[in-house]
């Protein structure tokens, strides 16, 4: 078969149906969602964020595809190479611009090398060495693959990553209270004192599905979600334009969680989700509650999770606290080819002393688990 290797600059491009194909229902990897990236100014080259996605064509139909970016910095990634540039840069030589294959701001795990069968993959991995070596970026980061593909790559002479996150798994609970009762007695003690705190302080809570939530309540949430980041001195990389967009192109993976206090909001989370996942993404708030972060964006979405059968909730980057609210650790995996020799050779070894501490963590967390011995 005559395959046909091209790069592509914007999404506008590739047909939203052909691309949706090939992104296997994760909605991060949906071309609603990437699409809102760039069209609403959030993702693009101003921002530090070029798209130059591949693509591979078998006719006129597209076959295989990769989200991939240029990048002129490290920020919204969850990988963090900061140190790699650090030395780059003592020594005088260029990190950035780098090639980055992620879902921007967002540290879930899913394919990158998104591909109808082994031999389109096997063509798009090859496009990408190829790209990668001719392109005169210093280095290129794939991150968070599944394992599977993280080994694929391996294969093709990329060096392998491991981190933690903490994710929560639906052993058939039927209700919350069900959950709870699978806990250690202390651990089960704090969240019921949790959530009485925020009763106690008057707040209930709405769950709006995608297609319920209003205009009002998205430019609510955006205040939120944009108030976390100024009380961190930093400035939010998603604006009311992005949020608006997947609101219209895909509220069927959406639920806004919002508390109030009589009858005025007072906090929000968002939460992405599908018929097997649910995804930690989003939260603000107007005011200080005690423990309403913890409701907000924990225990409502755990509901959630309970009431629709939903068999894992991605809790989102670090955090060993999910751990006291049933969150159990899983390794994740990164991807990294860098062009220097040198510093390839030395980012390899810190690479396999990094690995052997992450598994002696994960040991150590397992020990920890939260659940009642059975």
């Amino acid at each position: 078969m005559a395959y046909r290797t091209s790069v592509i600059s914007s999404l506008s491009d590739v047909s939203p149906a052909e691309w949706d194909r090939l992104a296997g229902g994760n909605p991060f990897l949906s071309h609603a969602f990437l699409h809102a990236l760039h069209e609403s100014g959030s993702v693009t080259p101003a921002t530090g964020w070029q798209p130059q996605f591949l693509a591979v064509h078998a006719d006129a139909e597209l076959v295989a595809a990769m989200p991939l970016y240029v990048k002129s910095h490290s920020y919204g990634e969850y990988v963090f190479d900061w140190a790699w540039a650090d030395a780059y840069h003592r020594n005088g030589i260029e990190y950035y611009p780098k090639l980055l294959s992620a879902i921007p701001f967002t540290p879930v795990t899913g394919a990158r090398l998104l591909a109808r069968d082994a031999a389109a993959r096997a063509v798009l991995l090859d496009f990408l060495c190829e790209q990668q070596s001719v392109a005169g970026m210093s280095s290129t980061h794939i991150l968070y693959p599944p394992q599977e593909e993280a080994e694929a790559l391996a294969a093709a002479g990329f060096m392998l990553r491991s981190g933690v996150q903490f994710h929560w798994l639906n052993q058939g609970f039927e209700s919350f209270e069900h959950f709870l009762q699978t806990l250690e007695h202390k651990k089960r003690k704090n969240i019921r004192a949790e959530r009485r705190k925020v009763r106690e302080a008057g707040i209930t809570m709405r769950q709006l599905r995608g297609g319920q939530a209003t205009e009002a309540d998205w430019r609510f949430f955006h205040r939120c979600y944009s108030n976390t980041y100024a009380e961190h001195r930093s400035s939010p990389y998603l604006n009311l334009d992005f949020w608006l967009r997947i609101a219209r192109t895909m509220p069927q993976h959406l639920l806004l969680v919002q508390a109030e206090r009589d009858g005025r909001p007072v906090a929000s989370s968002l939460v992405v989700y599908t018929e097997d996942t649910l995804y930690g993404r989003y939260w603000g708030a107007m005011e200080h509650v005690p423990c309403l972060h913890f409701e907000t964006a924990y225990y409502q979405p755990l509901e959630f999770c309970i009431a629709n059968g939903i068999r894992t909730f991605e809790g989102g980057a670090q955090g060993e606290h999910k751990m006291a609210r049933g969150f159990l650790p899983q390794k994740t995996w990164s991807a990294h080819w860098l062009a220097h020799p040198a510093f390839s050779d030395a980012v390899e070894r810190f690479l396999e002393r990094e690995a052997g501490g992450i598994d002696a963590y994960l040991d150590e967390l397992n020990e920890r688990t939260p659940f009642r011995n059975p």
